[in-house]
C-alpha cells in the first residue's frame, strides 16, 4: 500500500496511469477514490497522483494537524516523496484552495493548474452547511440521512430526474470501505474554518484556468468568478458541485488542453 510518513501522518496515496504527472487533490469529504469518473479518462495522458488528504481514506491518524495550508505542504512533500520536481495540478472544491496555496508557496512545482468547482471563498453560509451535515451524522437519524441532505447541493438537478440514481448514489457512498468517519469529517471542518482566502496576484505566476459548474450551489458562479479575477474561466453547464461527476469528459478535455498546451519543463 503506497504511504508516505511524514513527521505527524502517514499519508496514503494512489499511482496510476502512463505520461507527466498529474497531481489530483480532492475536496471536503472526499479522497482519491472521488476522482473515479476522470480516472479511465485520464490514465493514458498522465500519471495520475491521488493522495488521502489528511482525516480522509486511508490517511492516519485522523486528528493529525489540518488546515489548508498544512494540506498544500504535504502535496509537495509527496511529489518530492516520488521524485517529481513537477506535476500538473487539479483540484476540486477545497483541493482547489489547496492548490491555490501551492501555487502561492511552491509555483515552481506547478506547470499547470486547473481548479474544478472552486474559487478562493470562505463563505459563511457553507461552514453552515458541513456543521448542520455533522450533526445528522453525529444523531441517530439513518446512516444515509446526511448523504441525501448532502446531495442536492452537490449534483446537478438533472441527476433527480434519473430513476434510482440517488439512491445508487446513497447505496455506493455507504458500502464504500474507506470513508470519511464522524470525527474525521469533524476535525476537516477545523481547516474550512480556517481558511483565509488569499489575496491573488494581479498575473499568476502558473498557467491556470478555472472550471465553474452553471448549476453549482456551493460555490456560486457571479462569487467564482469576481473572486478568481481575471484567470480564464470555463462555465459547465448541466454541472454542480460534483463538476467531474456530472461533466466528466468536459472536465478531463480541459485538463488536458491545459497541459498540452504547457508541457512540464524538464530541467529544473
Amino acid at each position: 500500500m503506497p504511504e508516505l510518513s511524514l513527521p505527524d501522518v502517514t499519508l496514503h496515496y494512489e499511482v496510476s496511469g502512463t505520461g507527466p504527472p498529474l497531481l489530483m487533490i480532492a475536496g471536503m469529504v472526499s479522497d482519491s477514490a472521488s476522482w473515479a469518473p476522470l480516472i479511465p479518462l485520464l490514465e493514458p495522458y498522465f500519471t495520475l497522483i491521488r493522495p488521502d488528504n489528511r482525516t480522509t481514506g486511508r490517511t492516519t491518524p485522523v486528528d493529525a494537524p489540518v488546515s489548508v495550508s498544512i494540506y498544500a505542504q504535504d502535496c509537495a512533500a509527496l511529489l518530492d516523496h516520488l521524485d517529481m520536481p513537477q506535476a500538473h495540478v487539479l483540484g476540486h472544491s477545497m483541493g482547489g484552495m489547496i492548490a491555490l496555496e501551492m501555487m502561492q508557496t511552491v509555483p515552481v512545482k506547478i506547470a499547470s493548474l486547473t481548479l474544478a468547482a472552486s474559487a478562493p471563498l470562505r463563505l459563511t453560509r457553507n461552514l453552515a452547511l458541513f456543521n448542520a451535515l455533522l450533526a445528522i451524522r453525529q444523531s441517530n437519524a439513518a446512516p444515509d440521512t446526511w448523504l441525501r441532505a448532502f446531495f442536492p447541493w452537490l449534483f446537478a438537478p438533472a441527476v433527480y430526474d434519473i430513476p434510482g440514481a440517488v439512491d445508487d448514489a446513497a447505496a455506493a457512498s455507504l458500502a464504500y470501505a474507506h470513508a470519511q468517519t464522524v470525527q474525521g469529517m469533524a476535525h476537516q471542518l477545523q481547516a474550512l474554518e480556517g481558511y483565509q482566502p488569499p489575496r491573488l496576484p494581479p498575473e499568476w505566476p502558473v498557467p491556470a484556468q478555472a472550471l465553474l459548474a452553471a448549476d453549482d450551489m456551493l460555490i456560486p458562479l457571479p462569487l467564482a468568478q469576481s473572486a478568481l479575477g481575471g484567470l480564464p474561466v470555463h462555465i459547465v453547464s448541466n454541472a454542480g458541485h460534483s463538476i467531474h461527476w456530472d461533466a466528466a469528459d468536459t472536465v478531463a478535455d480541459h485538463v488536458k488542453a491545459l497541459a498540452q498546451t504547457h508541457p512540464i519543463r524538464r530541467a529544473l
